[in-house]
């Protein structure tokens, strides 16, 4: 199979222009065109993840953390990043990360995590800004209906749960074709009237030239009217962490064990606020910049990592604090890539790796 069919899928699931400006997430080693027989998924690129792809004859290796962040000037191995994309080069082996576009999108990172703590109904707890516009779109009245299918099937008209979301006004569409015009209705030099349908659709950012391209191709006018504005509407499905609800409240030294079960965690945490939990804020990785969005939505705790000492003290009496470490609060992020392509591809192999990439030791 071609690189390009297994980015394409990945890339449709979580889109590229939702990642951080930071980040490095795509493809940053091999081409689209490659074959590979196999994925090989984990959470860091290291070494011995290389080593076995390549001992496992598998050329495309996908990880959630990309392994270069920054601008290489040098390659002569002077350190892990260097080695592995050496190493990589040598041996054919793609590397690919999808990291904060994953984080990013409601059924990613985040949302599984909130499926390991048995919340199903859950929502983004920072929603992103600026990510909807609204594309309207004039088209004769019995053109209406293609084109509008043309539009939800490049990734239009989607609100949250529902899809072939759109609003639809009938008017008087006036036009007068000139010299070098090819007018489907009317002809040059005449003053034409057609009843027109004026449609509204809201579209995410990353699918507007998708969808601009497919209102194109199925509008039967030589020129197509249309507007893009941009909204201040956010949504509940881009954006950062997670808020849910637990079925039932929980005692919290339960709750704790239970987090420490599931993700194999040594907990920090700040002094519980209530005796009992039943709303949580979640985000996989590095998420003190999410505490005041926590405290905010009146959750009882925020599970995430990497919180700095005086950081703690914001919980200031208003939210429980659990840090659980950032590879045990993605660790299952190998398996949501891996189920997403296992069921994308149910006949291709798809590898979770055996390596631990845990940087970090306990005593």
């Amino acid at each position: 199979m071609k690189i390009k069919n297994i980015i394409e899928v990945l890339e449709s699931w979580a889109p590229l222009k939702l990642q951080e400006s930071y980040d490095n997430s795509g493809l940053i080693v091999g081409a689209p065109h490659w074959e590979t027989n196999g994925v090989l998924v984990a959470l860091d690129c290291l070494e011995s993840v290389v080593d076995e792809a390549i001992s496992k004859g598998i050329h495309l290796v996908v990880t959630h953390h990309p392994i270069v962040f920054n601008g290489l000037k040098k390659f002569n191995g002077s350190n892990y990043v260097e080695r592995v994309v050496m190493k990589a080069i040598k041996h054919d082996v793609a590397l690919y990360a999808i990291h904060t576009n994953l984080d990013n999108v409601a059924w990613g990172v985040n949302g599984k995590i909130m499926d390991v703590l048995g919340i199903s109904s859950h929502v983004v707890l920072s929603p992103a800004q600026g990510i909807l516009r609204k594309f309207q779109v004039y088209v004769p009245v019995e053109g209406a209906e293609e084109l509008a299918k043309a539009v939800y099937s490049a990734g239009g008209g989607k609100i949250s749960n529902y899809e072939a979301c759109s609003f639809k006004s009938i008017g008087e569409g006036t036009f007068k074709p000139i010299s070098g015009a090819s007018p489907v209705i009317g002809s040059v030099g005449k003053h034409e009237y057609v009843q027109e349908a004026k449609i509204e659709f809201i579209v995410p950012s990353f699918a507007c030239q998708a969808v601009e391209l497919a209102a194109r191709a199925s509008h039967p006018y030589e020129e197509m009217a249309y507007d893009w504005i941009d909204l201040v509407n956010t949504t509940n499905e881009y954006g950062a962490g997670a808020l849910g609800v637990l079925k039932e409240p929980v005692d919290f030294m339960s709750f704790l064990r239970q987090v420490k079960s599931e993700f194999g965690a040594t907990i920090k945490y700040t002094k519980p606020i209530k005796d009992l939990v039943k709303t949580v804020a979640v985000c996989g990785g590095s998420g003190s910049f999410l505490l005041d969005a926590a405290k905010r939505a009146n959750a009882d705790v925020l599970i995430t990592s990497d919180f700095k000492y005086h950081d703690y003290f914001d919980a200031d009496n208003s939210i429980c604090i659990l840090d659980i470490g950032h590879y045990e609060s993605e660790r299952f992020t190998i398996d949501l890539i891996t189920e997403r392509l296992s069921k994308k591809f149910p006949k291709f192999a798809v590898l979770k790796t055996e390596v631990n990439t845990n940087p970090i030791q306990y005593y």
